[in-house]
This record gives C-alpha cells, structure tokens and sequence, in this order.
C-alpha cells in the first residue's frame, strides 16, 4: 500500500491545555509501527475516548492523536502470517486510542499480538455494539459464575445501568437467567431497562448508604459495579455472606469508603476487571461466549449509531452522564 489519505478524528493541542477536535485528512505514514494494518469499518464510542478527546494526560500524553479504544474491520496489510489480507477482526484495548493512533480513524496499525480474529455468529457492526465495554460486561459476568454465583442464590446488582457496561451486563445476566437489579441515576430510563431484562429498577439514591455504617443488610447474592465510590461500596456493605462484587469503573470516585468487615464477616470477594490488558486467551474466550450464548436480542435497543462528524455532541453527552446504551460509529457514515 502506498501512503493515501484517509479521515480521522483528530485531537490537537493548540496551546498550553487547550484541544481542538476536528475531522480531517491523516496519511498511512502518520500511523504507529506494527505488523497488521486494518481498514476499519465501525468503532464505538467509551468513557475513555471521551477522556483523552478533552486532552486528559491520564489517558492520552501527547497530541495530535486520534481516540478510539475499539475497532473493527478487514486487514489491509499484515506482516504475520496468522492474519490474511480481507480477513475481519477486532482490535480493542491495549494502547488502542490512549497513545496509539484509534479507531475513530478510517485505519489503524497495531501490534499482532492485540488483533482478534472475528468469531463466527458475529458482524463487525454487532462486534461494536459490544465494544470494550460489552467485552467488559462480559468479563465481569464470566468472573460471577467463575466464583460460583448462580441464578438460584438472589438478586444481582448492576450499578450504572444506563451505560455501556452496565446496559450490556443487565442483557447478559438477564438472558443467563438471573434476576437483575438496576440502579441508575436515570430513573426516567426505567422502561429501557426493564425491557432489557431486569427485574427492578432503583435509584442512585437508594443505591447509596451514607449512615456510616460498616454493614448493612445483605442482598445482594451478585454486583456488577461500573461506578465506583460510594455506591461500590454501599454495595459490598450490602452484599450476602459468599457473594461477589466485580469493579470496572470509577466514574463516580475512584476512592473507596469501605471497612473490610463485609470482607472478614461475610466472605464477600471484591474481583477487579481489567479488560484493557486483559490476555489473549481471555480475549478468545470472551468473544466466542458473546457470539454465541451471551449474542443478545436487544442489539439495537441498546444503540445510537454516529458518524466521525458526530462525535463531538456525543462526546459531551458521555462526559455529563447522559449518555444511554451503546454509541457505534460508522466509519462509513
């Protein structure tokens, strides 16, 4: 391939903290190293992305860069012979779209070692719907029935329920036959969250205990957190002896009010999610499960589908909590 232009969402510093985001024209020779170049076809739009397209040096350190932690499309090059010219896969997490040019960009080259094959059963499309942050979802439901919590032992939580994770979380848990609970800030959203599966739906406010107290009255045989600060940590106070707590986010705190008695009293286990590093045999594991028993009826409920042109508005949205489901962009859009 020679060196043509293609289109990105471009983040550039124009002075000292200050960001301009634009749609415009960026070369194959502006892309990192790597052996495998992909023509993508549609990405997703993450907390994350949201972070480094507002210049967060947490996410991102240096500019111009183009965001997008997920992509999907067709190998356009490769240099590794476990992947062919046309073959569709997904590329998400790693450095993707933090310091390594991402998939709001018509391209993206990128180590071998951080591309998966596309498994049978599933689009590229439906593949972002998912994005990280159903790959997320999918990896803190696999980590519940890891630790042995099953439909028959209670309720489970799911905190941020509106999001992408926890939107996707509540479909999965809901089609493995458990009986979810939802909490959100959004309670005008309620029907949208029953008619995804769960069973209840309650407010931010009754998810969160100030009372000071280091144990409440468990209910919770199950969490899938994806907020962080007080209402993780109301939710382990409020979880049944032996039940499991799994946090992916730190939307509200990344601080963590919480004494270990839940810990000590009540065997309660607190499992991290780390799908940006997470290994490539997880990787496998997750997608297969998402193509196939956890492949949701509710796809396009959960979506808001964007062009690059698009994204600014939606960025804004995601950064105010306003956001509902799953944002796709279509790079072809």
């Amino acid at each position: 391939m020679s060196n043509p232009t293609f289109r990105a969402y471009i983040v550039e510093e124009i002075g000292k903290n200050v960001f301009v985001r634009n749609v415009r024209s960026w070369t194959i020779s502006d892309l990192p190293d790597g052996e495998v170049l992909v023509n993508v076809h549609y990405s997703s739009l993450n907390y994350k992305d949201a972070l480094s397209a507002t210049g967060n040096r947490g996410v991102t350190k240096n500019f111009p860069h183009t965001p997008g932690v997920d992509a999907a499309g067709v190998v356009e090059e490769s240099s590794d012979d476990r992947f062919s010219i046309g073959e569709e896969v997904i590329v998400h997490g790693y450095d993707l779209g933090c310091n390594t040019s991402g998939g709001f960009g018509e391209y993206i080259r990128v180590p071998a070692q951080w591309v998966v094959k596309l498994p049978e059963g599933l689009s590229l499309r439906e593949s972002m719907v998912y994005g990280t942050a159903g790959y997320t979802a999918a990896c803190s439901v696999l980590k519940l029935q890891e630790f042995g919590v099953k439909p028959d032992m209670g309720e489970i939580l799911v905190t941020g329920a509106t999001g992408g994770v926890g939107s996707i979380a509540v479909c999965i848990l809901a089609k493995a036959g458990y009986h979810v609970v939802a909490s959100t800030g959004k309670t005008d959203q309620a029907e949208f969250l029953l008619n995804l599966g769960a069973k209840e739906v309650i407010s931010r406010e009754d998810s969160k205990d100030e009372s000071g107290r280091p144990l409440l009255k468990g209910r919770w045989a199950g969490v899938v957190d994806a907020v962080g600060g007080e209402i993780l940590a109301t939710a382990i106070k409020s979880t049944k002896p032996q039940g499991v707590v799994t946090c992916c986010g730190n939307v509200a705190s990344a601080d963590l009010p919480v004494n270990v008695y839940p810990f000590i009293l009540r065997g309660v286990s607190l499992v991290g999610i780390d799908s940006q590093n997470s290994p490539m045999n997880l990787r496998r594991k997750i997608w297969d499960r998402i193509s196939s028993e956890w492949k949701l009826d509710q796809l396009e409920q959960l979506t808001t589908e964007i062009s690059l042109e698009e994204l600014d508005s939606n960025i804004e949205l995601i950064l105010q909590g306003k956001q509902k489901g799953r944002v796709l962009v279509n790079l072809a859009k």
